[in-house]
């Protein structure tokens, strides 16, 4: 039975990719954050299946601030394949917290990558990195491998920095490591203060007379959207392979936030312009107007590409919250 440590488990993606990898006949540990409250509800389902949770399902108290912890963990298990999708991803929040932004993602990753080495797992594990999209910034579309990097957050610039750092531990010390450079993936797993979750939470609580009004930034940026449950599956595939590498993670398709609100309101049949008011207080320092990414790469080698469309992506998304709210 292989061993696999998610960093972020409670998170969408690490939810996500927790349920993949059981189904596949791993043993899961999953590294959570000790707070006042509890933030397991991605993966309370799991938790509350006796048989998964007493033998195949681990979580270990841990931060990615704290190198001891790390190394503690990863000298109790031993783990075949690691994946790293713990972060402060909120790009608009990242402005806000630049200097714990950068702790967390970028040097957060450093003290894993390190951990590995002096852990003695180089040649004994894979690692797996959750880049972004967000590390093209302005760079024209469409975005692979290749394009040249121009972050415009805190977020992207901190994203790069470990991304970079993950290279030179595989080329410097052959460790088996891949980088996914994801371009958006969402689902009802995703957080709600993240615009596709935040415009179908508003749509089903106008539907539902509940709410009048809904304030977001710029409607004209243009995201490559895709299903989260396509994107874990990408991350498993990249350490599957002989050698680690970076790869382009994306539909190849672009949409508008006015596209998504035309879907998502469309969907309950609704018209967004009655309700939907542009705030300043939601428009980033610097935007990044287009994100396409092309996963050319990704489809030849590793024979993925995505299977869920953008239109049924936001009709899950805001059925979700009308079940939720009828409940």
């Amino acid at each position: 039975m292989k061993k696999a440590l998610i960093t972020g488990i409670t998170g969408q993606d690490g939810s996500y990719l927790a349920e993949l990898l059981i189904d596949k006949g791993y043993e899961v540990h999953g590294i959570v954050r000790r707070s006042s409250s509890f933030n397991r509800e991605r993966i309370e389902h799991l938790i509350q299946n006796p048989d998964v949770y007493r033998n195949v399902l681990f979580l270990h108290y841990g931060d990615m601030t704290d190198s001891s912890a790390i190394n503690r963990i990863l000298e109790k298990i031993g783990p075949d394949e690691i994946f790293n999708l713990a972060a402060q991803s909120h790009v608009r929040i990242s402005f806000d917290m630049p200097e714990y932004t950068g702790d967390v993602d970028g040097l957060g990753v450093t003290r894993i990558l390190d951990a590995i080495r002096e852990v003695g797992l180089v040649g004994e594990c894979k690692f797996y990195q959750a880049s972004t999209s967000e590390m093209f910034g302005s760079s024209p579309p469409p975005q692979n491998e290749e394009t040249p990097f121009h972050p415009r957050s805190p977020y992207a610039a901190a994203k790069l920095y470990a991304h970079w750092m993950v290279v030179n531990y595989r080329q410097g010390y052959g460790l088996h490591a891949s980088s996914g450079i994801l371009f958006n993936h969402e689902s009802p797993r995703r957080g709600r203060n993240f615009v596709t979750r935040k415009v179908a939470i508003a749509a089903a609580r106008i539907k539902m007379g509940l709410q009048d009004r809904l304030a977001l930034g710029n409607l004209d940026a243009k995201r490559d959207w895709g299903h989260a449950k396509d994107y874990v599956r990408a991350m498993y595939l990249m350490l599957q392979q002989p050698g680690g590498d970076d790869f382009v993670i994306a539909t190849g398709k672009t949409h508008s936030i006015r596209n998504l609100l035309d879907t998502a309101f469309g969907s309950l049949e609704l018209e967004w312009e009655k309700f939907v008011k542009v705030d300043e207080r939601y428009f980033r320092p610097t935007e990044v107007d287009i994100l396409m990414g092309d996963a050319s790469k990704a489809k030849r080698t590793l024979g993925w590409e995505a299977e869920i469309s953008f239109e049924k992506m936001v009709t899950e998304l805001v059925d979700s919250e009308m079940r939720f709210l009828k409940a």
